[in-house]
C-alpha cells in the first residue's frame, strides 16, 4: 500500500517471521513498563498473537505495524490500540529497536500512521500517554503537532517509583 511507505520506512502487516523480532521486544524488560507487562511472553504466545494478528481492527480494536527499513529490514513497531469507531478514536504507541534509534524511523512512521489514520479511518483524533521523563518521545510527538492536554499525577509504577504521565493529543484539522 502506498499510503505506507515513505522515504525511510514501510509500515506493514505482521508476518510469521517477525516472531522473533517480537519476542526480542516484548519479553525485554526495559520496555515492560510500556505495555504494563509484568511477565515474559513465551514463543508460543507470541506465535499465537501473530496467527491472531490479521484480525481487522473494527474486530480486535487494535492495529500493530512492523516499521521497517527500505531493505525491509524490522527497526520497531507501532500501534494504534483501544480503537473507537464510534468517537473516532485510538491511542497510539511507537518503539524503535535501540539500535535503530536517532535515525528519523519513528519520526516517519508516525506522520505516516497519523495520515493513515486520519485519511483512511477517518478517525477524529489520536492519542499517546507519554511517561514524563520520556524526553525523546515527549518531543517526537508534539514535532508531528500532537499537545499536551494533561498530566496524570503518579499513573504509572516501575523502577521502585510512581511516575507521572502526560496525555498528547492530535486532532485532525486542529491545526
Amino acid at each position: 500500500m502506498r499510503s505506507l511507505k515513505g522515504n525511510k520506512v514501510i509500515l506493514r502487516a505482521l508476518e510469521p517471521e517477525d516472531l522473533l523480532f517480537l519476542d526480542e521486544i516484548e519479553n525485554n524488560e526495559k520496555y515492560w513498563h510500556l505495555s504494563n507487562s509484568q511477565t515474559p511472553f513465551s514463543k508460543y504466545v507470541l506465535k499465537r498473537y501473530l496467527e491472531h494478528a490479521l484480525e481487522d481492527i473494527y474486530t480486535s480494536k487494535q492495529l500493530r505495524l512492523v516499521i521497517t527499513n527500505l531493505n525491509e529490514n524490522a527497526v520497531g513497531f507501532i500501534d494504534l490500540y483501544d480503537f473507537d469507531p464510534k468517537n473516532n478514536r485510538a491511542g497510539v504507541g511507537i518503539i524503535i529497536h535501540e539500535k535503530f534509534r536517532q535515525k528519523g524511523f519513528a519520526f516517519e512512521a508516525l506522520d505516516i500512521l497519523t495520515n493513515y489514520a486520519f485519511a483512511h479511518l477517518n478517525l477524529h483524533q489520536l492519542y499517546a500517554g507519554i511517561n514524563h521523563n520520556n524526553i525523546a518521545s515527549l518531543q517526537l510527538f508534539q514535532k508531528l503537532d500532537f499537545e499536551i492536554v494533561g498530566l496524570k499525577k503518579e499513573w504509572n509504577y516501575f523502577n521502585d517509583a510512581y511516575h507521572d504521565e502526560y496525555l498528547l493529543q492530535k486532532i485532525k484539522n486542529a491545526l
